[in-house]
C-alpha cells in the first residue's frame, strides 16, 4: 500500500507543471486618454488622499456622534450585508471544492457478504447447499492529470470569482454604509424644514392678530384679513406633508439598521448647523482603478471569464485519468490481511473527443464571447467611476457658490421682511407687500436649507466615488483566502 500511494504520488509531481492553454490574464487599458489629475479638481482638492485611518470612517467629518451609532448598528445588523457576506462564504468553499479536483482522490472501500449456492458434490453426484463468506478491504484511488491545464484553470476562475464576490460584498457595504447617511441628512434636513414651517406659521397667526386688530380700529380692509388666514392655512397645510417624509425616512433608515421601522418627533437643530466640510483630495484618476470595489468586482469577473476560455479549450484535448487500488479480499476474515490476500491495480484512462458535432468549439466560442461581454461591462464601470468623480467635483464647487447667494438672498429677504412690516404698521404700504417679503423669506430659508443638504449629500456622493474606506467598517470572518 506505500508503494502504490508512492506511486501516484510521483505521477502527481511529475505532471504539476504542464503547459496551460488558453490566455494568460492582463489588465485592459482604457480605451480613452485617462488625464493626470480630474478636471473638476480645484487646486486645493489636488493631491494624495487622505489619509486611509481617517477615510475608513469618513462620516466622523460631520461632527455627528448620533450618525456614528447609526452607522456601527447598520454595519452589524443590515441583511443585505448580512447576506453579501454569506454569499463571500459560500464562494470560498466552492473554491475548496474546485481546487480538490486538482488533487488525488483517495477513498476506503470495505465489503463482507455471506452467500448460499447450489454446487455439485463429486462424491455423490448430487447437489448440495453451501454457504460461504467473503471480506474484502481496499483504498481505490483515481488522479486525472492536468496536462492542459483544464483543472488549473478552473480553480483560478473559481478563485476570481471569490474574489469578485468579496468585492462585491465591498460594494454593498460602501452602498448601505452610504444610503444610510444620505437618510440620517435627509431626516436632520427634514427636522429643519419643520422647524422653519412652524416659525413662519407662528409669524402667520402674530400677523393676522395684528391685521384683525387693525381691521377692527377701521385702519385696513377685510381683505387684508383674508389673505392673512389664507396665507397662515397655506403654511399648515405644508406640516403634514413634511412630517409624513420625515416619518418615511425614519422608517427607512430603521430598516437600514436591521430594526422595526418606526417613526418618532422630529428632534431639534441648531440654526447655523452647517459647515462647510475641508475638500476631498481626489488622488490620481489612475488609483480609482483599485480602490473602488466595483470595479475590482468587474475586473475580477473579467479575470474569471479569461480563465474560463482556458477551460474550454483544454476540453478539447485528451482527458488522461490514473486510477488504482490497494487492498485485501479473502474468504476468511482471520486471513484478511495475511500477503496471500493482498490485491492491488494500476490503470491509466484516456479519453479524446473526436466527434461532438462541434459542441466543444462552441463553448470554446461561447467562453470567449462572455470575456468579450465582461470586458465591456469593465470599460463602462471604469468610465461611470471617473463620471460620479468629476460630477460630484463639479457638484460640490458650484453648489458651495450657491449657498453663498442663498446665504446673501436669505440677509436681503429678512431685511426686507423688516421694512416692509414696518411701513406697514405706518399704514404706509398694502398687506400684499408683506405677504410677499414673508414668503420671499421662507422660501429662501428653504432653499438655504436644501443647498446645504445637497453639499452634505454630494459629499457622500465622493466618498463613494472615489472608492471609500468602508473595509474596516465590517468584515467577512478571517482574512480573504485568495491564494
Amino acid at each position: 500500500m506505500y508503494r502504490f500511494r508512492i506511486t501516484l504520488l510521483i505521477a502527481a509531481l511529475a505532471f504539476s507543471g504542464c503547459m496551460r492553454l488558453g490566455p494568460d490574464y492582463q489588465r485592459p487599458e482604457p480605451d480613452f486618454r485617462v488625464p493626470e489629475q480630474f478636471e473638476q479638481a480645484t487646486p486645493a482638492q489636488t493631491g494624495d488622499y487622505i489619509s486611509q485611518n481617517n477615510q475608513d470612517k469618513w462620516w466622523r467629518d460631520f461632527n455627528d456622534p448620533e450618525l456614528d451609532r447609526v452607522v456601527t448598528r447598520v454595519a452589524l445588523n443590515n441583511p443585505d450585508i448580512h447576506q453579501a457576506t454569506a454569499r463571500v462564504m459560500e464562494s470560498r468553499a466552492f473554491l475548496t471544492q474546485t481546487r480538490a479536483d486538482q488533487y488525488p482522490e483517495l477513498n476506503l472501500n470495505a465489503n463482507t457478504s455471506r452467500q448460499q449456492q447450489s454446487v455439485l458434490n463429486p462424491a455423490t453426484g448430487g447437489r448440495e447447499s453451501v454457504t460461504g463468506d467473503s471480506f474484502s478491504l481496499s483504498t481505490p484511488a483515481s488522479f486525472e492529470l492536468d496536462l492542459w491545464g483544464r483543472l488549473s484553470r478552473a480553480t483560478q476562475a473559481t478563485r476570481a470569482e471569490l474574489m469578485a464576490t468579496e468585492e462585491n460584498r465591498r460594494a454593498i457595504v460602501q452602498s448601505i454604509i452610504a444610503e444610510a447617511v444620505m437618510r440620517h441628512l435627509e431626516i436632520r434636513s427634514l427636522e429643519q424644514r419643520i422647524a422653519i414651517n412652524h416659525r413662519l406659521i407662528d409669524a402667520y397667526r402674530q400677523n393676522l392678530q395684528l391685521v384683525e386688530g387693525r381691521y377692527q380700529r377701521g385702519l385696513t380692509s377685510v381683505l387684508d384679513v383674508r389673505q392673512a388666514r389664507r396665507i397662515l392655512a397655506q403654511a399648515e397645510s405644508r406640516l403634514p406633508g413634511l412630517i409624513e417624509s420625515l416619518g418615511r425616512s425614519q422608517q427607512a433608515l430603521s430598516i437600514l439598521q436591521g430594526a422595526y421601522p418606526e417613526a418618532g418627533e422630529p428632534g431639534t437643530y441648531q440654526a447655523e448647523a452647517f459647515q462647510l466640510l475641508p475638500p476631498v483630495p481626489p488622488g490620481l484618476p489612475s488609483e480609482l482603478l483599485i480602490r473602488r470595489p466595483d470595479i475590482r468586482t468587474a475586473e475580477a469577473r473579467l479575470m474569471a471569464a479569461s480563465e474560463r476560455i482556458g477551460v474550454a479549450k483544454a476540453n478539447r484535448f485528451p482527458h488522461i485519468t490514473l486510477t488504482g487500488s490497494f487492498g485485501y479480499a479473502s474468504n476468511s476474515l482471520n486471513a484478511l490481511f495475511t500477503p496471500a490476500s493482498q490485491l492491488w491495480q494500476i490503470a491509466t484512462q484516456g479519453l479524446q473527443p473526436v466527434f461532438n458535432a462541434g459542441k466543444l468549439s462552441a463553448a470554446q466560442r461561447a467562453a470567449e464571447a462572455r470575456y468579450q461581454q465582461q470586458l465591456a461591462t469593465y470599460a463602462k464601470q471604469v468610465l461611470n467611476a471617473f463620471g460620479e468623480v468629476e460630477g460630484a467635483l463639479l457638484t460640490r464647487e458650484q453648489q458651495i457658490e450657491r449657498r453663498l447667494l442663498l446665504v446673501r438672498f436669505l440677509d436681503e429677504a429678512r431685511a426686507t421682511l423688516a421694512i416692509a412690516m414696518d411701513r406697514y404698521k405706518r399704514g404706509l404700504i398694502d398687506y400684499l407687500n408683506v405677504l410677499d417679503a414673508q414668503q420671499a423669506l421662507f422660501q429662501a430659508e428653504l432653499e438655504l436649507v436644501e443647498s446645504e443638504l445637497t453639499i452634505y449629500s454630494n459629499r457622500v456622493r465622493l466618498y463613494r466615488a472615489l472608492g471609500g474606506g468602508w473595509d474596516q467598517v465590517t468584515s467577512v470572518e478571517g482574512p480573504a483566502e485568495y491564494n
